[in-house]
């Protein structure tokens, strides 16, 4: 019996030396679904579509892609945020609803600081500014003398009250003094359908969700709000060269898991994104759509998420941006 209770007493010990097994030894072992805050059609949920199926042939799993759109984000970003943080339930954020919501409403269904573990950025996307070809206008400054001399009887669509895009449409009217109208849809998608149709004159929307359209010449591009030029749209200038000097106002599209998944999942999942999104093929369709491939650690992209948070929620405040 000694000898058998000194037996026991050392595989004790040495388990308890073991190190714990590691979760992302085994991840996934089943269906991940990537959550898309927003209806299908928009630029997060392209990005999502390209992503998810690269995914899933790395890991040998299904990537499904749900759509819960509403609330600007909120309804999927909840979800998300309540579920089980084993890694098997991912949100495809962007820059509304990480980065411009919790200084756009009062309160959220979750807490903004505490709620998502930050995997990665996945890629910036520059907006293009477009009207519906019926609009005479080929340029900014076209386009400036038009809605100049028809206060508050054009309209522009987004992808919802407080986004990416509705926010470069509100800095675009205040620098260029115009009233145009604003007409907010659940999701990009709609935007553009309505756009496309003549329902509305103009959009703010991300060339990556717009270019098929643009290309197509069922929309007229007159400028992207970036920085430099899209590779996507090589002959389309930036409203900064034209027509407003400075202006910079972008999009991204990144993704989080709940607060509580382990690290090594989390770092694994983004480990697993960085090597998708540098495979050649990957980068050339996410760019000839008009994103642009960016990979990041957890920790470069929650940096990302606060500093752009900064930057909003001064916008916001000084030009009193409130949701309709």
């Amino acid at each position: 019996m000694p000898i058998q209770r000194l037996a026991i007493a050392a595989t004790i010990a040495l388990l308890a030396a073991a190190p714990a097994p590691s979760f992302s030894q085994t991840y996934p072992a089943r269906p991940v679904t990537l959550v898309v805050p927003f209806p299908p059609g928009g630029g997060t949920d392209t990005g999502a579509r390209v992503l998810a199926a690269q995914l899933g042939k790395r890991w040998g799993q299904s990537v499904i892609v749900e759509n819960k759109g509403g609330a600007a984000g909120q309804i999927g970003a909840d979800y998300v945020a309540k579920a089980k943080p084993d890694g098997y339930t991912l949100l495809l954020g962007n820059i509304g609803t990480q980065s411009i919501n919790p200084s756009l409403y009062a309160r959220l269904p979750y807490n903004p600081d505490t709620a998502f573990a930050p995997v990665s950025l996945v890629a910036e996307l520059p907006l293009a500014m477009m009207v519906n070809p019926s609009v005479p206008a080929k340029t900014p400054a076209e386009f400036i003398a038009l809605a100049k001399s028809k206060p508050g009887q054009i309209t522009y669509s987004s992808s919802g009250a407080g986004g990416a895009p509705h926010l470069a449409a509100e800095v675009f009217k205040d620098q260029t003094g115009t009233f145009v109208v604003h007409v907010p849809y659940r999701g990009g998608g709609p935007a553009i359908a309505d756009l496309v149709a003549g329902h509305v004159q103009l959009s703010f929307m991300t060339v990556l969700e717009a270019s098929g359209n643009i290309k197509a010449g069922k929309l007229r591009a007159l400028a992207v709000t970036g920085d430099k030029r899209v590779p996507a749209l090589p002959d389309v200038p930036t409203l900064s060269e034209t027509a407003i000097p400075g202006f910079n106002a972008i999009s991204w599209i990144g993704m989080l898991a709940p607060a509580a998944t382990p690290k090594d999942v989390v770092e694994k999942i983004a480990a697993d994104v960085r090597a998708v999104l540098a495979d050649e093929d990957v980068k050339a369709r996410i760019v000839a759509l008009g994103g642009v491939p960016r990979a990041t650690t957890p920790q470069e992209f929650g940096k990302l998420i606060s500093d752009d948070r900064q930057r909003y929620a001064q916008i916001i405040r000084s030009r009193n941006i409130t949701v309709d």
